[in-house]
């Protein structure tokens, strides 16, 4: 940043401010509350107040920006990392040395973005005996101020954590159970370098990885309902130097590689190569106009096929953010087998595909493997659907990225809770003469994207009020990370991790999307002017 009186950088602030929504300031005031004190951050009204905060405690200045951008790589806002000089993957590098947000505050962030308001609700109810009977807590983020305000949360003591999601959601007692592990096992102050020679509790087995970017260590928890547990510490950035460090060796505990050394684990690797590593391209996305979204949303069914109840609450979403996001959005409902083919068929020769960026066709029904059912009870295979958009079958869509999102189950149906259905019926396995992988539903060609709700032999939920769990994740997470630059693959990555941690009210019933695809570059969206449907009302 040049220039002595701090213009350009104030400049750089209220660029950043204004491209951050109040989610995001929200997300920021929580992630410095052990830099900043709660006092001075419950009047923080924008992002701007929290700069100036930390600028008050010399946190942030002209020459050390690295705190803010380490900031927005938590909050996953990576596309103005760029305006500080930074990339995720330098950002990444230096978290080791310079990360200033403390594993606990991490651990708690990421339980706040995996807590669902269903799950908030029955947290809520079972704390009702230690929360204010007349303060009402509309976020994860603040039900976690106000346990920590309680005292009934603190860096060491997380107990109460783990007693509601024992009952609340096994996955997220995993994600404490680990910080607590790693807390017995790391040091106890913010960024020290050396490590205490201490055996993880409770019998934990511990690993290291190693990635370009970062060495990270996980902690493979015991069994938790008979199930071993493998969660990365590294989601904390909980990683250290690789190499010696210097200085008297009186009052030093080992660093990592004398501590895995000691423990029979090869440490090697590290940060080298990253930069010199060939960066993707990405598809040109700045046509006229962005392209045809077709949505076909089966509900009523002829035959014994129940009613999709909750699947016009998808519809209705998709319709809403793939507007947001510039494209032309076409539903149809209740189609027959050979409507759906016929659709295909329409839009394949349609002249419209020209002078747009993309296709997208997502696909609401009941389900078997490797195929959706038509309203009239009769399988389309989910193959004959995409291949009608090859470069050979359909040229206007060469080169062109071809998305598909599939709701629909791949297998037989299983008991279904009281407020919560499977997307499919007992199958009749003579109708189906072989099982298809998502992959293999891909047409042999480049520039494909299949987003499958769940794997193959596998049940997909719905709620019959809001929807099901894929869809309303999928919308969830283009509305929040496409405003901050990031991939399509990315963000079904987070679309994963979302549904893998959803689960029905009985704590018995979980779903794994899948996407699979033949891209040959990353596809980024472009950054809507308006704000997204969510906040739109």
């Amino acid at each position: 940043m040049e220039g002595s009186d701090g213009w350009q950088f104030r400049q750089l602030l209220l660029l950043i401010d204004e491209k951050l929504g109040s989610e995001d300031v929200a997300a920021l005031k929580f992630l410095c509350t052990d830099l900043i004190t709660f006092r001075k951050l419950e009047s923080v009204q924008s992002a701007m107040d929290i700069f100036q905060l930390l600028i008050d405690k010399d946190y942030l200045n002209e020459e050390d920006t690295f705190l803010l951008a380490e900031l927005l790589y938590r909050i996953k806002y990576h596309s103005l990392l760029s305006t500080l000089g930074y990339t995720k993957e330098k950002v990444q590098e230096r978290l080791h040395e310079k990360g200033k947000v403390s594993p606990y505050r991490q651990m708690l962030y990421e339980l706040s973005e995996n807590i669902t308001n269903e799950m908030l609700q029955e947290i809520v109810f079972l704390l009702r005996n230690h929360l204010p009977k007349r303060r009402r807590t509309a976020s994860a983020l603040e039900l976690l101020i106000l346990l920590e305000k309680q005292g009934l949360l603190t860096e060491n003591n997380v107990q109460t954590l783990e007693e509601v999601f024992t009952s609340v959601s096994p996955d997220l007692l995993a994600t404490v159970n680990c910080y607590r592990m790693a807390k017995v096992s790391l040091p106890q102050q913010e960024n020290t370098l050396p490590i205490k020679e201490s055996s993880p509790s409770n019998n934990a087995d511990i690993r290291v990885f190693n990635s370009p970017q970062e060495t990270s260590i996980r902690f493979v928890s015991p069994s938790i309902h008979g199930h071993c547990v493998e969660e990365p510490v590294s989601s904390w950035e909980l990683t250290g130097r690789v190499n010696s460090i210097p200085g008297s060796q009186d009052n030093m505990a080992p660093n990592l590689t004398q501590v895995f050394s000691k423990m029979n684990l090869q440490l090697s690797g590290g940060f080298s190569g990253a930069e010199n590593e060939p960066k993707v391209s990405s598809y040109k996305m700045d046509g006229p106009q962005r392209g045809i979204c077709l949505v076909i949303n089966n509900v009523k069914f002829d035959g014994d096929l129940p009613e999709r109840k909750g699947s016009y609450k998808d519809a209705w979403e998709l319709d809403r953010v793939f507007t947001w996001l510039g494209l032309e959005v076409r539903t149809y409902t209740d189609q027959t087998s050979d409507q759906i083919k016929e659709l295909m068929q329409t839009w394949q020769r349609s002249e419209d595909h020209k002078g747009r960026d993309c296709f997208v066709c997502c696909i609401l029904s009941h389900g078997e493997s490797g195929a959706v059912y038509g309203k009239d009870g009769k399988l389309v295979s989910i193959r004959t659907i995409m291949a009608h958009f090859t470069a050979k079958q359909c040229p206007q869509l060469t080169e062109k990225p071809k998305l598909f999102f599939v709701q629909a189950c791949q297998g037989k149906d299983i008991q279904r809770p009281v407020y919560v259905e499977a997307d499919a019926r007992v199958p009749d396995f003579s109708s189906i003469q072989q099982s298809i992988s998502p992959s293999e539903s891909i047409p042999e060609e480049a520039d494909f994207l299949l987003g499958m709700a769940t794997i193959d032999g596998y049940v997909s939920f719905r709620h019959v009020q809001e929807g099901t769990w894929y869809i309303q994740a999928l919308c969830s997470k283009l509305q929040l990370l496409v405003p901050r630059g990031e991939d399509i693959l990315s963000i079904l990555t987070e679309v994963n991790e979302d549904v893998s941690r959803r689960v029905d009210r009985y704590g018995t019933r979980k779903q794994m999307p899948q996407p699979a695809y033949t891209l040959r570059r990353k596809l980024i969206f472009p950054i809507p002017r308006g704000p997204p449907p969510s906040r739109q009302y």
